[in-house]
């Protein structure tokens, strides 16, 4: 590979660093042809980049991008390196995990997700359990609905009586 290749390779890690905030580092050695490639159709099917990259150039590409401090991670680069990248936070945990019910690999080097740093195929687990903004909003949605539904579920079982009442004591107030 000439310095040319290495610097454009470079150049297009630190693009695709800059416009993630999840990205997972995983060993994906020892899968043979088949497996890797049910891997990959799984990655395209759950929108994740899965690429194999030399350990120099992304650590040189992660060096360059500018706002996020990736050095926690320079650890995990040994071995074989492929990385994830993608926009949830948990899917690639998820399709690690689910991959890994048929095979020994992919092994979880470690993670950066939203600026957290997570090393070591033990955090798998963590980062199953983490919420995608998705569900987050889905729950704070169900909570700050929970209180309204109560008091009209409570005004409509007392009867049409109760609502006629407070309205008349509430006009009276003012």
């Amino acid at each position: 590979m000439t310095k040319s290749e290495k610097n454009q390779m470079i150049e297009d890690l630190v693009t695709q660093l800059e416009g993630t905030s999840v990205l997972y580092i995983a060993d994906t050695a020892e899968l043979d042809a088949e497996q890797t490639s049910n891997l990959r159709r799984e990655c395209f099917k759950k929108n994740i980049k899965l690429s194999v990259v030399k350990n120099t150039l992304l650590k040189k590409a992660m060096d360059r991008v500018e706002g996020k401090d990736y050095s926690e991670l320079e650890s995990v680069l040994a071995g074989p390196t492929a990385i994830m990248i993608a926009e949830t936070g948990n899917v690639p945990a998820k399709l690690i995990q689910q991959f890994r019910k048929k095979s020994k690999k992919p092994v979880l080097k470690g993670a950066w997700v939203d600026e957290a740093v997570y090393i070591g195929d033990n955090q798998l687990e963590a980062l199953v359990n983490i919420k995608s903004k998705d569900e987050v909003l889905a729950e704070v949605i169900g909570l700050l609905q929970s209180p309204a539904k109560n008091v009209i579920s409570a005004l409509k079982s007392s009867g049409g009586d109760t609502i006629a009442g407070l309205v008349k004591a509430l006009s009276e107030k003012e």
